[in-house]
């Protein structure tokens, strides 16, 4: 069983900076690859920005101010949220795909969520 915990959200001004840390515990060989995704009120789920192996990708909406990275030693995920604006506010979902062992398939898992919210 895998499960993936996301931490770091809560209430900054616009501007501000928040870090978001998404922590992977269970059975886990290796973490193919892991993204961030948000979904405001009323509106859909959206890809904020992944990484894989080296190469990471980003939405327009954020790119320059965010940054993706992880810790493969402690199976952990972090996104650098810099220059923050009221349209960043939306629950952040961390969302991986992780190999339990070297010969099973892969698995998408994701996170709870964590509130980020941007007040003006």
């Amino acid at each position: 069983q895998v499960q993936l915990v996301e931490s770091g959200g809560g209430l900054v001004q616009a501007g501000g900076s928040l870090r978001l840390s998404c922590a992977a515990s269970g059975s886990i060989f290796s973490i193919d690859d892991m993204g961030w995704y948000r979904q405001a009120p009323g509106k859909q789920r959206e890809l904020v920005a992944k990484i894989a192996a080296s190469t990471t990708t980003y939405a327009g909406s954020v790119k320059g101010r965010f940054t993706i990275s992880r810790d493969n030693a402690k199976n952990t995920g972090y996104l650098q949220m810099n220059s923050l604006k009221p349209e960043d506010t939306a629950v952040y979902y961390c969302n991986a795909e992780i190999r339990s062992d070297k010969y099973s398939y892969a698995g998408r898992y994701w996170g709870q969520g964590t509130q980020v919210t941007v007040s003006s």
